[in-house]
Order: C-alpha cells, then sequence, then structure tokens
C-alpha cells in the first residue's frame, strides 16, 4: 500500500495487523503439522488443544467464573436472535421474555423472539431514532419472565449501556456484538452474554456465546441441535465440523490482546480514542453527533454533515485520503466510524486531521 489504510467500518471490521500477519506467516502449515488450518481436521489433537486454549485464554482476559461455559455458535449473532428464545423462552410456564428496544439489531432480536413466546418490549427510544438508552424502572420487571435481554451497545446509531440494569433473579442475556472485550465487564451479572466474532474477535460467521451453567437444558424439544446450547457443552462446540478457521483466529486475537494488556488497558486506549472524536464534534458547529452525550458508545461514533452534497464529498475525499468504509448505515445516514479495539490512535488522529480540514475548506 502507498499510503496506510485505516478500515472504520463497523463488521466485518479491521482486524490488529499483527494478527493479520500472523495468518499469513502460518497460513500455509499449522504447527508443523504439513497442512493449513483450513485442512486439519476439528477432530485433531492439535485442533483441541487450539480450542482448550482458546477457551482458557477468553476466561483469563474476562475474569470468568467458574459456572459459565463458552460455547462456539453457527451462524454468528444474529443466528443467536432465533437461539435465545429456543434455549431459555421454556424456563417460566408464561413463556414470556423481556426485551429493551435501543436500536436496530434490538428490534431484529424482538421480532425474531415472537416466534416462540410472549415478547414485552420494557422500553424503547424508538421514538428519538434510537439517539440514547431509554428509562425504565427495574420494579416494574415481570418476575414470570424466563429472561431479560438488551443489546448492550448500539452499532448503528453509537449508543451504548454506561451500567447494566439489575435484574435480579430472571437471568439477564446481553448482545455485546459490537463491544465484547472493549471494556470491563462483570459476567457474574448476566445468565448469557453473546458476541459475533466480526468485531472485535475475528472472522464473520461465528458467534462467542457465553452462558452461566444453569440455564442449560431448557431448549424447547423442536430447537436444532446446531441451535441447542446445551449440545454445543457437552460436545465442546464440536457437535459438527465448526468453523475452524474463525476460531483460530479468535486464539490468535485473545493472544494479542493479552500481550496489549488485557481488558482493562484496551479500555482505556478506546476511551482516549472516543474522547479525541467527541471533542471534535463537541466543539464543531459543522458536525453534528448523533447519539446523546450520556449515551455515547467508545465503538461506534456517529455523526451527520449539514448536507447530503457535503456528506457524498466527505465520504468520497476521505476514502481518497486511506480513511475507508465511513458511510453511516442505510436507516440513519450520516458519516460512523466504527474505532474497535483493533483501531489504532494514529487512524483517529489521521480522521481528525481529516475532518478539521474539510470543516475548515467547506464551513
Amino acid at each position: 500500500m502507498k499510503q496506510p489504510v485505516y478500515n472504520f467500518g463497523a463488521g466485518p471490521a479491521k482486524l490488529p495487523s499483527p494478527v493479520i500477519e500472523q495468518i499469513q506467516a502460518e497460513f500455509l502449515e499449522f504447527r508443523d503439522m504439513g497442512s493449513s488450518i483450513i485442512e486439519i481436521s476439528h477432530r485433531s489433537k492439535q485442533f483441541d488443544d487450539l480450542l482448550c486454549e482458546t477457551d482458557e485464554l477468553f476466561a483469563e482476559l474476562v475474569e470468568l467464573p467458574d459456572n459459565y461455559k463458552v460455547l462456539y455458535v453457527h451462524g454468528g449473532a444474529s443466528m443467536q436472535f432465533s437461539a435465545i428464545p429456543m434455549n431459555l423462552i421454556q424456563r417460566k410456564p408464561a413463556q414470556k421474555a423481556l426485551y429493551f428496544e435501543t436500536g436496530n439489531f434490538a428490534r431484529l432480536s424482538k421480532e425474531e423472539a415472537k416466534k416462540y413466546g410472549d415478547i414485552v418490549t420494557v422500553a424503547s427510544s424508538a421514538d428519538t431514532n434510537y439517539d440514547r438508552i431509554p428509562e425504565f424502572n427495574a420494579a416494574d420487571l415481570d418476575e414470570d419472565a424466563s429472561y431479560v435481554y438488551l443489546t448492550s451497545n448500539n452499532t448503528i446509531f453509537g449508543t451504548r449501556w454506561q451500567e447494566f440494569p439489575d435484574t435480579g433473579d430472571i437471568p439477564l442475556v446481553i448482545d455485546a456484538t459490537s463491544e465484547l472485550l472493549s471494556r470491563k465487564m462483570d459476567f457474574s451479572k448476566f445468565g448469557i452474554i453473546f458476541a459475533g466474532a466480526q468485531k472485535n474477535l475475528g472472522p464473520a460467521g461465528l458467534a462467542v456465546v457465553v452462558i452461566r451453567e444453569d440455564l442449560l437444558g431448557y431448549a424447547m424439544e423442536q430447537t436444532p441441535k446446531l441451535l441447542n446450547y446445551d449440545i454445543y457443552h457437552q460436545k465442546h462446540s464440536l457437535a459438527n465440523t465448526n468453523n475452524t478457521f474463525a476460531i483460530y483466529v479468535i486464539n490468535l486475537v485473545l493472544k494479542w490482546l493479552k500481550k496489549e494488556g488485557g481488558v482493562a488497558a484496551i479500555e482505556k486506549v478506546n476511551e482516549a480514542k472516543a474522547v479525541r472524536m467527541y471533542s471534535l464534534l463537541d466543539k464543531s458547529e459543522f458536525y453534528k453527533g448523533h447519539a446523546q452525550p450520556a449515551h455515547r458508545s467508545i465503538m461506534n461514533v456517529t455523526f451527520n454533515l449539514p448536507s447530503a452534497e457535503l456528506l457524498e464529498l466527505f465520504l468520497k475525499q476521505s476514502s481518497a485520503e486511506g480513511l475507508t468504509a465511513l458511510k453511516g448505515h442505510r436507516s440513519i445516514g450520516g458519516v460512523r466510524a466504527s474505532i474497535y479495539n483493533a483501531m489504532p490512535m494514529e487512524g483517529i488522529a489521521a480522521l481528525i486531521d481529516f475532518m478539521v480540514e474539510f470543516e475548515r475548506r467547506n464551513g
């Protein structure tokens, strides 16, 4: 490449450069086996060692309590929109679940869950185009519910839950796809937390699902084998041929994160990156942020420009400068800078320099 290219795509997203380089170096031969990682059997001892090592790395990095299990589930995050109700909705006779609607993926998960039980919307921020996390009263949570569901970080709209609600004895299920491993979380507060791999973990097509072990064994009778969390647990995620390459990349990303100092260290870096971005937006009369300040994400920074013509020019010129994939989601438009763990501070500096100069010339 003639100049650095910084990929601000929301997902599939940028992977750490050292990980990409290691994949390239090892692709032809994995651990002196004479075969590539994409060729070896998922039943081999070498892959079993890799899988166990990946479990241990993840558990170490998130300080996972012993009564939680790590599963590697087909289909990414959206597949879990079906798997969650199929595995949990029958815990209580009412077959009811409570959903917070805070963005597009929260809405989609709620609509999918309606196929399997009585789905109640606890609170929604749809009336303000999902620019905030809505207020609610925890005392109003229905104890007959099998679980409470929320999306922790809203990729499209650039908001996040700064603190998670206390749901008492009702298991809290969290879709953390766009922020898992980006900040410290107390996993003991969650019944299930899951994430599609394509943001901070690895390539698309796989989800990491972390489940408290007492929640296993409640799957509906008609649950397909490859959506049944208990089967994933019993078979160590190998009831069939799993996405071995994705698990291998996740292993490398976890090793990279550990070398960087772990989750607490990367959280400080992520906060510093976000502060620089939001400081510019707050000072500018040209750029307008979407998320309310108290609810801003540190992973996805969303904003707009004064006109559609200026937006088109911004996207064209930024791409020419090596600042790619900045176009906002079609449901909101504008600009979205996804600044996941792998985005270096140099990328933030380059984007800010471009934004300042673009405003100077066009403001």
